[in-house]
């Protein structure tokens, strides 16, 4: 049984988790299997950790196919990088939580 990711993701999904492993290395951090770190915010970014079973969520797959046609694919925090009010990703992530 896997995760079936959205087209979208399958694409870049390889990407992100080369990036992830690279952070990873680089910053020591405890990410917990399963999961990738997501920077989150407009000028000053924060570090989240969410279930990859987010990338199955549309109203997730839609946040990151906005920021793709915003602001394309680079991710200068290494990692993936989500432009938005921090305040909308944690309002968001709290509705796919409780579904």
């Amino acid at each position: 049984m896997g995760i079936r990711l959205p087209i979208f993701m399958a694409l870049h999904a390889n990407k992100i988790f080369k990036w992830q492993q690279h952070l990873h290395s680089r910053n020591h951090s405890n990410v917990p299997k399963g999961h990738i770190v997501v920077y989150v915010g407009e000028a000053q970014k924060k570090r989240f950790v969410v279930p990859i079973s987010y990338l199955n969520h549309p109203s997730f797959v839609d946040l990151l196919n906005r920021v793709v046609e915003e602001f394309g694919y680079n991710h200068p925090m290494g990692g993936l990088t989500i432009p938005c009010k921090e305040e909308a990703f944690i309002t968001l992530t709290s509705q796919l939580r409780a579904s």
